[in-house]
């Protein structure tokens, strides 16, 4: 994998860049569809490709460990093949999962012992196992193996669990290090920086995960129920001190609003499930707020979803067919209404992209911001 910065922003940290993987480039700042069992729910490969111009997705190593299983996707030629996705893919280790799994799992020094949410069996996830299952399911970009710690956290824990967190990450290299891609092209490896909302924790974390040197770095267990100010300042501190020249990955942010900021801190890429989640609850994103469509005063609206929208869906439906079909449960309800949020958020990250290349990108936000926090 190969990074190139290609322009910074003059009012701001953000930047433009191309990420350069063997399944194709990625222009940053970039949004990564959540494609946890090799499906982005409700929306088919082609039109992710075709209609939200989707760059990279996103798999789960937990989810796909446990279903369809290692074993299948390695027969498939891995997930690629799998699922018939010729651009990147990024694998998330599993950790998050296993953190939410509190009442199912034990973190020792060794890894972690957990249940399956499906039928209740034992696992075990180590450093290198979480290496060999990312190996074989086949993503461009790999995580290490982390704890995502709560929020609130105790200094002490949130201490502990860092210095664990590096210590997994020796093992993960030392792993990652000594095996080869199993389907004839690269991947990359990304550490993952912890440290809960302590400052001096990040500041330590930040720095011993740039010491190891690899292609890109990610920042983790933010987005977990601290206040958005907490977030920001967190990345800011960490964004000062991970290397220029290699992308940051912030993990499972967020709202369009905590995009922008964060891409004004210096952040390159980001994933979340709440553009997919929305849509299934009726909730769409525009460039003027949110809407929730499932409100009565949208009953017999027959204009477009979204008259100035960033996908074929948009002028192609209405506002009262949506909500009908929402309210209905109907199947096509959830598909619409997630092809334009996604579509609304790779238009976010690719206009901030264009502004920063024209240096426009500090105005455009402040703007782009006031109109986000409208509700509709």
């Amino acid at each position: 994998m190969k990074f190139k910065l290609e322009k910074k922003d003059n009012q701001s940290k953000a930047r433009a860049g191309i990420i350069t993987t063997d399944h194709g480039e990625i222009r940053t700042p970039i949004f990564m569809p959540v494609g946890t069992a090799a499906s982005v729910k409700g929306v088919h490969q082609l039109e992710l490709k075709n209609d939200t111009k989707a760059q990279i997705i996103l798999g789960n190593t937990y989810h796909l460990y446990l279903r369809p299983s290692i074993d299948i996707i390695q027969q498939a030629g891995g997930l690629h093949q799998f699922m018939n996705w010729d651009r990147p893919i990024l694998t998330d280790s599993g950790g998050y999962q296993v953190y939410s799994l509190s009442a199912r799992r034990k973190i020792k020094e060794d890894g972690a012992t957990f249940s399956s949410h499906i039928d209740g069996s034992k696992h075990l996830f180590t450093p290198e196992n979480v290496m060999d299952i990312q190996r074989t399911i086949g993503a461009d970009i790999i995580m290490a193996f982390d704890e995502c710690t709560p929020y609130p956290c105790e200094y002490k824990y949130a201490k502990n669990s860092m210095h664990m967190t590096h210590r997994w990450l020796k093992r993960c290299c030392e792993r990652f290090d000594t095996t080869e891609s199993l389907y004839g092209y690269s991947q990359t490896l990304f550490p993952i920086v912890q440290g809960s909302v302590y400052k001096d924790l990040r500041i330590q974390s930040a720095e011993k995960i740039a010491s190891f040197g690899r292609e890109g770095n990610a920042i983790g267990g933010l987005s977990v129920g601290e206040p958005d100010d907490e977030m920001y300042a967190m990345c800011e501190i960490v964004t000062d001190i991970l290397p220029e020249d290699k992308p940051r990955y912030l993990m499972g942010v967020g709202t369009p609003i905590n995009i922008l900021e964060n891409i004004a801190l210096g952040i390159d890429m980001f994933d979340c499930v709440m553009p997919t989640r929305n849509a299934r609850n009726g909730m769409l994103f525009t460039k003027n707020g949110s809407i929730n469509i499932k409100n009565k005063q949208w009953a017999n609206d027959f204009s477009p979803i979204d008259a100035n929208g960033t996908s074929y869906v948009d002028s192609y439906y209405s506002k009262a067919y949506l909500r009908h079909l929402i309210i209905s449960k109907e199947i096509l309800g959830a598909q619409i209404a997630t092809l334009h949020n996604l579509s609304f958020y790779l238009w976010l990250v690719n206009e901030a992209r264009e502004k920063i290349m024209e240096d426009t990108f500090y105005d455009w936000k402040k703007m782009m911001i006031k109109q986000l926090r409208g509700v509709l």
